[in-house]
């Protein structure tokens, strides 16, 4: 990666999560950040406009299949039901020294991508920001809270260039960042909490608030949650209870009224990231021979409500 103002920074996933930091890039490095979609959407965009948080966005945009310089810096911003089909749309945009960074929830995303692209690419990340919307931000309803992308190599505890590259570009774009020195760990833990709290919510249709006092909705959440660490032990990553503790003090700290984007994503008839949560957890579940019942439950009941959406008129 070269100097910050001179990278070529490409960005696939113009929705809530995608249009936050593509906002942040294109304030600071209007020439440098294009985003990657297909021609139908690109023209969908120019139309209507991409507004982010009450501000009107005119990106630069490129379609799969043209040629143009390789990124140096490619963030992955879609849902998980999307990344096949993002990786393929990416391809011709890699270079030797592309670094790659996505932003899906999980701990799958940089296996699955590194398995397509080459893992000599990947960084480590996630993204702490959170959206409360009527339809994806770049159809111009919804405000995102900018939150943080946590990113990095597997271990940080001495920095590698092109982590201090990236490192560089956020700071420069002002968006917040951190960089853990054991990033997997942290990997796992919102991974654990996003297993707990999105799955409930979403099955339960239930907000922040009902979370936010002990009882039934709280104890299922922390029931799937503690199927994860149960795993982790297993695995070498080591979450406990203290994790769990904190995960419910993150609950508490949240707006009554907060929906996650699981929720969010059952009341607008999406489809969900559920095989990136309890379809993950039961994989590794058999792969670590650790029963996970609750889970199990809900990855039945999260797929039984998506097919039912799909079957609605």
């Amino acid at each position: 990666m070269k100097e910050n103002r001179n990278n070529r920074i490409y960005l696939i996933g113009l929705g809530a999560i995608g249009c936050n930091y593509a906002a942040k890039l294109y304030d600071r490095f209007p020439e440098s950040i294009k985003i990657i979609a297909k021609k139908k959407r690109i023209e969908t965009f120019k139309h209507s406009g991409v507004i982010i948080n009450n501000k009107t966005y005119n990106f630069n945009y490129i379609s799969p299949g043209e040629k143009h310089d390789p990124a140096d810096l490619l963030i992955i911003a879609v849902k998980y039901p999307d990344l096949r089909q993002a990786i393929t749309d990416i391809k011709g945009f890699i270079g030797k020294n592309t670094v790659i960074i996505s932003l899906l929830n999980g701990i799958l995303s940089e296996e699955i991508i590194g398995q397509e692209i080459g893992m000599q690419h990947m960084l480590y990340a996630y993204s702490t920001a959170s959206v409360m919307r009527d339809q994806s931000c770049a159809t111009g309803k919804g405000y995102m809270h900018t939150g943080k992308i946590v990113f990095g190599e597997k271990v940080n505890s001495d920095m590698s260039a092109r982590v201090n590259n990236v490192k560089a570009i956020f700071s420069e774009a002002r968006i917040p960042y951190e960089i853990p020195a054991d990033m997997i760990r942290s990997q796992w833990k919102k991974f654990m909490m996003n297993t707990g709290i999105n799955q409930a919510s979403a099955i339960l249709k239930a907000s922040a608030n009902m979370f936010q006092k002990e009882g039934p909705h709280r104890e299922l959440a922390i029931m799937a949650a503690k199927e994860v660490v149960k795993i982790s032990q297993r695995c070498g990553i080591n979450l406990n209870q203290a994790d769990i503790e904190d995960f419910i003090t993150t609950i508490n700290a949240l707006n009554p009224a907060f929906k996650t984007s699981m929720l969010q994503d059952v009341e607008a008839g999406r489809k969900t990231e559920v095989e990136n949560f309890s379809g993950a957890v039961r994989k590794l579940g058999k792969k670590y021979s650790v029963v996970t019942p609750v889970n199990e439950t809900m990855y039945y009941l999260l797929s039984a409500i998506e097919q039912s959406q799909d079957r609605l008129p």
